[in-house]
């Protein structure tokens, strides 16, 4: 099964995600989406499977950032996505596509179940 993660390489929960998938001997490729951005299609499937306030990493400091009235528009999905895509640090993480499956965030019992 090809798996895809989505993140940016330097955030921690990145780099236990990175190594769970490593040492269960998990092949993989990785989308940066601070390097390489994210585009609206993406980021529209993902909405199929998960509420926008999910995707959304309202705890960050990018997102804190924001004053009161932009985050409240962000959690709309038209705002959302356009914010998502500048601001890609805004987006949770790590987000994994396996097959049909889409996982969001590590949760090490729940990779196990899904992906172990």
């Amino acid at each position: 099964m090809a798996i895809k993660i989505y993140g940016i390489k330097n955030c921690d929960t990145m780099k236990k995600a990175f190594t769970w998938l490593d040492n269960h001997g998990i092949a993989y490729t990785f989308h940066d989406y601070k390097k390489l951005g994210i585009d609206e299609s993406t980021i529209k499937q993902w909405l199929q499977e998960f509420d926008i306030d999910q995707l959304i990493n309202t705890k960050g400091t990018t997102f804190k950032k924001l004053d009161e009235v932009s985050q409240k528009e962000a959690l709309s999905n038209p705002t959302g996505i356009k914010l998502m895509m500048a601001y890609t640090s805004m987006i949770k993480r790590p987000i994994v596509v396996a097959g049909k499956r889409l996982l969001l965030g590590f949760d090490a019992a729940n990779w196990e179940k899904e992906l172990g």
